[in-house]
Formats: structure tokens, C-alpha cells, sequence
């Protein structure tokens, strides 16, 4: 049976914790073809992020080209995104990019910046599933939000700028909220006691690219997505991979 092909407009983590690295492994663990869209190169560990080189926004048109060109994409998820051309680049083909899922990637894990708000504001008015977690959204709309409370609101008001669905996601409180089809849902989960979470949030967009792409309603998808991720950090949570937050167990080794 041909596998469903999913595309992934990212950046390249040289650590292979996240970005395109952890996007490719999940479309694999998740029985997806998986094409990429490099829109930066970034010198990595599981410690920070020492160097960043955007790929020039005419390469970045030429690979998604290339790509939908040729091979029936199915959904489409987008993760890093640090300059206003890309971005631009990106929503002139919106149309062409089926079952979009927008991770606002903003800051990376130990810290570092990686995107600015104004650029990935760009894509949130496009009817994407957008996926960022409690701090970018409070980025994306000016405030912090750290309670529960603060994430339905945030999922709400994110929701009314255009996007198809919103997930804002709490990282180590294990609580995510879905807004959909007019709804606020909140999904709990077990919380993982582990530091190695590098990459999860790719991980979770990813997964939920590929459950759209195999024709999962976004809920489901979303569902499915938060079991994956839940079994990556219980799997990796005792690996010493680096000496910072290391990475998930895409492909259960541990479990």
C-alpha cells in the first residue's frame, strides 16, 4: 500500500532533536512518505542553538516546487520560519498545501529565538491547524499565559484571527486545549518526569500532519498526536543524549 505523503517546511536542527530531523522520524514511526522544505540551517545540540543561516527565500520557492510538483502531498506542516520572504513564499502556494499545520516555532527549548512574531503572524490567518505552546501564544497575542484558564482564552482568540483549529499546548503540565468548530475543549494527559522534551513540540504538529493526511477529523488527530508525543518522552525519559534536554523515542526503542 503506498503511504500517504506528508510535507514538513522547517529548519534543520543539526542535533537531530527537532525541526526537520524530528519531523522526518515522525512521519516514518507514523507510516507517512515524508518530503521537506529546508527553510534554515542551524549549528545545534540539546544545549542551545550557536548559529543560524536562512536559506534564501528563492530555494526555499524552488524545493516546494520541486515537491508538489511531483509527489501527491497530503498535509503539510510548518515549523520554523525566520524571515518575512519565506513567509511570503509560503502563503502565496496556502492553497496548494492541504491539511496545513502551523507550529509557531519561536524560541527553541534551552532558549534561543529562532522565529520573529510578525513573520509567523503571516500564516496564522490561513485556515491551518495551528499548534503553538502557551508561551508563543502569549508571543503571539502580547501577554503571558501560563493558567488553564488563560489557554482557552488564548485558543479562542486565536481561533477568531482565521485559523481552522488551534491547539495551544502546555508542555510539562500535560494539558492541551483544542479549539474547533466553534468549541474550547481541554485534554489532559499524564505528565512524563523528564528533562528530554527537545523537539516536542515539532514531534506534536508532525503527528497530527500525518492523522490528517491518513483522513482523521482534527480532534482525532489531535488525540492521537498528544498519545504519540506521551510515548516519546516516556520512552526517551532515561536516555543521556547530550548534556541538556535531549530528545523524544520517535520510533518507540524504549517503550
Amino acid at each position: 500500500m503506498t503511504p500517504p505523503v506528508v510535507l514538513t517546511i522547517a529548519g534543520s536542527d543539526s542535533g537531530g532533536g527537532a525541526g526537520i530531523q524530528a519531523d522526518l522520524k515522525t512521519f516514518a514511526a507514523l507510516g507517512a512518505f515524508g518530503t521537506s522544505v529546508i527553510t534554515a540551517i542551524t549549528a545545534q545540540n540539546t544545549l542551545g542553538v550557536t548559529a543560524i543561516h536562512p536559506v534564501p527565500a528563492e530555494i526555499v520557492a524552488a524545493q516546494l516546487d520541486a515537491v508538489l510538483s511531483d509527489l501527491p502531498v497530503a498535509a503539510v506542516k510548518v515549523g520554523m520560519i525566520s524571515d518575512p520572504a519565506v513567509a511570503k513564499v509560503i502563503a502565496a502556494r496556502a492553497a496548494e498545501l492541504p491539511n496545513l499545520v502551523v507550529d509557531p516555532v519561536l524560541v527553541a527549548t534551552a532558549g534561543s529565538r529562532l522565529g520573529e512574531v510578525d513573520v509567523v503572524g503571516v500564516l496564522t490567518a490561513y485556515p491551518c491547524v495551528l499548534t503553538p505552546n502557551r508561551h508563543e501564544a502569549g508571543a503571539l497575542l502580547g501577554r503571558v499565559i501560563e493558567t488553564a484558564e488563560e489557554m482557552v482564552s488564548a485558543a479562542a482568540e486565536l481561533a477568531a484571527r482565521g485559523p481552522r483549529a488551534v491547539v495551544v499546548t502546555g508542555s510539562e503540565l500535560a494539558l492541551d486545549v483544542l479549539h474547533y468548530a466553534g468549541e474550547t475543549t481541554p485534554l489532559r494527559g499524564e505528565p512524563v518526569a523528564t528533562v528530554n522534551n527537545h523537539g516536542s513540540g515539532c514531534t506534536f504538529s508532525s503527528a497530527i500532519a500525518v492523522r490528517l493526511a491518513a483522513g482523521d477529523a482534527v480532534p482525532e488527530a489531535v488525540a492521537a498526536a498528544k498519545e504519540y508525543v506521551n510515548r516519546g518522552l516516556r520512552g526517551g525519559a532515561q536516555w543521556r543524549l547530550g548534556a541538556g534536554p535531549g530528545p523524544l523515542d520517535h520510533f518507540g526503542w524504549s517503550v
